[in-house]
């Protein structure tokens, strides 16, 4: 049999790049970057070349698990997906007659292939689909809107050709994203100055012209006396500022005690080197890019830190500039209809969320909501009862914080779903698996990626599943067809892509050559565009009516960040080039690339503990500890500790991962109570932990 070249999509992380498999005799012989993808350059990331051994992984779910014994006893029963399906449908039915459609939450990882998930979440007629954000980017989403009227992915980050790249709590080296990351670098080769900020020395830090070392928490006050810096020295743009940004004065008038010299004593950033940085970036005006974060669930302040990032651009007058952050184009943008949405085949619900999004809470993005809040209205029955769950490739039980805290929450519910290709906290304590095949194994919806060009793609099934399993399509349309949810009772796949293309001149074969259809021409020097803002004013509001409604500041007094008792630190977490969070750490190639986390812990805080480099240490705090090797590096700020997030698994079942490395969240007490009321992020960086020698 010939190779076949299957044009697809990664699922290895949430940045989900488009690749090819060449596949034999229903064998994936090898993935690489989509080569019709100018910037993918033919190029994977580590996790993604991982994706052949997910495929073969004998650990992962096998077949549909229904629970026999209590929730996390680990005692199943694996059925048919006949039986599977007909047990979901009947006690989500079950919790549906007593309870109304509203007591059912939904959320996932949010993404391109969304649309089906919030489709069968209105077809229930609950309100209440959610996704993970809350745990990485709402701040960012909500920092936008309060700014620029339009969420975040409404803007996309010319790297391409900046001069200038500034990364404040985003580290792009180690959570890649292929096609940035290229773009970067060929940026990079033609000169532009990368600066990062970090609590420690990341990959990124060492590819960077300057790197400044923050004192944990004080991002805010070093972008306070940035923006100081370009007023009263006049470095912003002035002409693009009288044009488009409302309500300068106030802010200069906010920042005025700000200084450069005040925000040392904040940052342990000298004064002149901060002067000298702004002097750099305004030289590189409009062509900068000060990213706004990434994952920005950290401190209760991380909503400031991100909005005035973007206040920093509007000023540098990036905001719409070639080389800054340029104004997404969608399909009608550019003359084209859009994919047809699987949600409109239903109507909005008229419910109010049970987080309190969109009602209570009128300030944040009513789409996926917030999920932390979600969970408290399953614990208190307010503002009504949610008894069903549904949680599809998300496992909140290491993703957010204090993970037995959040298990009584979940002894609440009536049922608990978990669909998911691997094991995880959460499928281990759920009580119905329902096993999706690997992203190799699958095909999914259509999908629009806006950006300067924006285009159609697809995911398409490189091989056959393994073993009992499902694409998600499948899952989701055999459950709304045992709960009579007829409009989303697809019998195949192409059906469902037929009727997303309908109108748009487009056709299923049309992807057949390279994965994707494009929908406008060729962008290679993208001018500067009018900007679009979507505030009252029309313009960059420095005053956010929405924020000053729900009485938030939009310019909020700086508040120091409270210092580590004596002998404790703040823990803090990140990523790495090799892992996706939790569910790559039993990966049988990326286990052997790096099997545990290791404490990152500042030399002289070392020294005075008498630590040494790769002993053993303790870690404690409110009467738990874990025990992790040490890392002793001067390239980290000495009130703070750090680990690569996802670790310390203790699933039987996960022979790779079992009880290897520290998990995170388990420290984290409390935490689901803290979290960022302007941005709506829980503040996973305000705990402190004890280290010890072990």
């Amino acid at each position: 049999m010939t190779t076949q070249q299957v044009f697809s999509v990664c699922g290895m992380c949430t940045v989900r790049c488009p690749i090819m498999a060449e596949v034999k005799n229903d064998n994936v012989q090898l993935l690489q970057g989509n080569p019709h993808v100018p910037a993918m350059k033919g190029t994977i990331c580590p996790k993604g070349a991982a994706g052949i051994a997910l495929l073969h992984d004998h650990e992962r779910i096998q077949g549909p698990m229904i629970r026999e014994g209590k929730r996390g006893e680990g005692k199943w029963r694996q059925v048919s997906w006949d039986e599977a399906l007909e047990e979901t449908a009947a006690r989500l039915k079950a919790v549906m007659d007593k309870h109304g459609a509203r007591s059912v939450a939904f959320s996932d990882r949010s993404g391109p292939f969304k649309d089906l998930h919030q489709a069968f979440v209105r077809g229930l007629g609950s309100p209440n689909y959610t996704n993970h954000d809350s745990s990485c980017a709402r701040n960012v989403h909500h920092a936008c809107i309060s700014v620029t009227g339009a969420g975040r992915e409404e803007l996309v980050y010319d790297y391409k050709n900046a001069r200038h790249v500034v990364f404040q709590t985003r580290n792009i080296f180690e959570a890649i994203n292929v096609q940035e990351v290229t773009n970067l670098t060929a940026a990079m080769d033609a000169g532009c100055k990368i600066t990062v900020i970090d609590i420690r020395a990341t990959i990124s830090a060492t590819k960077a012209d300057r790197f400044l070392l923050v004192r944990p928490g004080s991002d805010y006050a070093l972008n306070l006396a940035v923006i100081h810096e370009l007023l009263f020295k006049k470095l912003y743009d002035a002409e693009y500022a009288a044009r488009w940004i409302n309500d300068l004065g106030q802010l200069e008038e906010f920042v005025r005690p700000y200084s450069p010299e005040w925000a040392e004593g904040e940052t342990g950033v000298p004064a002149g080197e901060i002067r000298r940085f702004v002097q750099e970036i305004a030289a590189a005006r409009p062509a900068v890019i000060w990213h706004p974060g990434w994952m920005t669930a950290r401190y209760t302040d991380s909503f400031y830190v991100s909005r005035t990032a973007y206040i920093i651009n509007a000023l540098l007058g990036s905001i719409g500039a070639r080389g800054g952050l340029m104004f997404t184009k969608k399909p009608g943008d550019v003359g084209r209809k859009g994919l047809n949405k699987l949600a409109d085949l239903f109507p909005k619900p008229t419910e109010k969320r049970a987080d309190g999004v969109g009602w209570l809470y009128k300030h944040f993005d009513a789409g996926p909501g917030l999920a932390h809040l979600v969970y408290k209205a399953m614990e208190t029955g307010e503002p009504y009862p949610v008894k069903a769950y549904i949680a599809y490739r998300h496992d909140p039980l290491m993703g957010f914080p204090d993970p037995d805290r959040l298990r009584q929450i979940f002894d609440h519910l009536d049922l608990l779903v978990s669909v998911s290709f691997t094991w995880s906290d959460t499928a281990w304590y759920s009580d119905i698996v329902l096993p999706l095949s690997t992203y190799l194994e699958r095909e999914s919806i259509m999908a629009c990626k806006n950006g300067l060009r924006p285009y159609f793609f697809v995911r398409r099934r490189a091989v056959q599943p393994r073993f009992d399993t499902r694409a998600d399509w499948e899952i989701i349309c055999g459950l709304a067809r045992r709960l009579g949810i007829g409009e989303l009772a697809f019998s195949s796949i192409e059906d469902i892509w037929n009727y997303q293309l309908e109108g748009t001149g487009v056709r299923p074969e049309d992807f057949n050559a390279t994965g994707f259809v494009n929908l406008a021409q060729p962008v290679e020097d993208p001018p500067f565009t009018e900007p679009r803002f979507k505030t009252p004013s029309g313009k960059i509001d420095i005053i956010s009516e929405r924020l000053e409604k729900q009485g938030i500041p939009s310019l909020k007094p700086y508040t120091a960040p409270k210092r580590p008792p004596k002998g404790q630190f703040r823990l803090t977490f990140g990523r790495c080039a090799v892992h996706t969070q939790g569910h790559t750490v039993n990966n049988p190639m990326l286990s052997e690339l790096m099997s545990e986390n290791v404490l990152w812990i500042n030399d002289r805080a070392a020294a005075e503990l008498q630590i040494t480099d790769g002993e053993r240490v303790t870690v404690s705090r409110d009467g738990y500890s874990e025990t992790i090797r040490a890392k002793v590096t001067p390239l980290i700020h000495p009130e703070a500790v750090f680990v690569v997030h996802g670790f310390g698994h203790r699933l039987p079942v996960e022979s790779r991962a079992y009880g290897k490395g520290l998990a995170d969240n388990c420290f984290m007490q409390g935490g689901l109570e803290i979290w960022d009321q302007a941005g709506g992020s829980i503040a996973m960086q305000e705990h402190f932990v004890t280290v010890s020698k072990c």
